[in-house]
């Protein structure tokens, strides 16, 4: 089973260039990627990623919004009777990572991330260990 990943900027932020890297590197590890582009709400999000069936949401955060629109995101798709976990990745203070995580965000991944630590924290969503 190959994992089902809905990669997404949301909010006014316009760099994309790191979420376009993430979802090469998800995609080079065998993972299917739909990417929705810039500007997206935390409502077309959630819509798109019901709508895709996907196992797993990541967010590029870079804007310093992430403690509004993630969490918002979380929201959409509980509306919507979905637990798709949501992951976040961009430039987080590690003083808002437990505000997040509080929030129903499942990851965060900062600066230096690996590649491995991402998929492997992706998979690990996907198909728990037991």
């Amino acid at each position: 089973m190959s994992e089902r990943v809905l990669v997404a900027k949301v909010g006014l932020d316009g760099h994309d260039r790191g979420i376009k890297v993430v979802a090469r590197i998800l995609r080079d590890a065998g993972m299917e990627v739909v990417y929705t582009g810039l500007f997206q709400t935390p409502e077309s999000v959630a819509v798109a990623a019901v709508q895709e069936d996907v196992d797993v949401v990541g967010l590029s955060m870079l804007s310093g919004a992430h403690l509004t629109l993630a969490p918002l995101v979380v929201a959409a798709l509980r509306e919507r009777d979905s637990n798709i976990p949501v992951v976040v990745g961009g430039i987080v203070p590690g003083n808002d990572v437990d505000d997040l995580k509080a929030a129903g965000i499942a990851a965060v991944f900062g600066p230096g991330a690996s590649d491995e630590e991402i998929i492997r924290v992706i998979r690990s969503l996907v198909s728990p260990v037991e």
